[in-house]
């Protein structure tokens, strides 16, 4: 005569199989907050920095976001450490409309922004639209000389701190800062942390 099944056992089994399947759900829905959220990320033709683009990138599309790369020149970009990057447009041809967020990718060649003012334009027109803006390393220099951050608490890589306070930046020296949808970070070292405040400004 087979023994009947312990409830106790039965009551086990079912309890792992329902934590299994909720902590799966959970995880899958922790994986894709910003579903369908799109981001244009703007790199110098040459000389962006790597993980300034690349961490970040990687961070937005686990989380479900749909990333752009936009340059100067469609050719394929190099990175400070050696990266090869074929961007998707021209950056002449963005149209904020199309995107949730705006992020300035530094490294030495991103001064090429500095002064260009269809960047600006980007960078003003995007703040308007109240999109998300970002930007890393020597690439806040753009947002402030678009005068995005006039008044705003703000942060750069060490070589440009006074390139953006004579903008009227509040520098705070912190490694990613946040003032309203304006993002910005002080360089390779906080590219993580900057990529996960995008994400966590984009679900709001």
């Amino acid at each position: 005569m087979k023994k009947p099944f312990p409830v106790y056992q039965l009551l086990c089994m079912s309890f792992i199989l329902f934590t299994s399947c909720f902590f799966h759900n959970t995880e899958a829905n922790a994986m894709q907050p910003i579903k369908g959220k799109k981001v244009v990320m703007i790199i110098a033709k040459n000389n962006f920095r790597d993980e300034e683009l690349l961490e970040p990138k990687a961070i937005l599309e686990k989380n479900g976001a749909s990333v752009t790369i936009a340059s100067s020149s469609l050719k394929e970009s190099t990175g400070m450490l050696g990266a090869k990057v074929t961007p998707d447009m021209i950056f002449t041809d963005i149209s904020v409309d199309d995107f949730d967020a705006v992020i300035f990718v530094g490294g030495s060649g991103s001064s090429e922004y500095w002064e260009n003012a269809t960047a600006h334009k980007i960078a003003k027109d995007a703040n308007t639209a109240n999109k998300i803006v970002g930007a890393i390393c020597i690439a806040p220099v753009t947002l402030a000389k678009a005068g995005l951050l006039k008044g705003k608490k703000a942060t750069t890589y060490s070589s440009t701190v006074n390139d953006i306070k004579s903008q009227g930046a509040n520098y705070t020296g912190a490694g990613v800062e946040k003032d309203g949808n304006i993002i910005t970070a002080d360089g390779p070292k906080s590219a993580k942390k900057f990529g996960e405040t995008i994400v966590k400004a984009l679900q709001q």
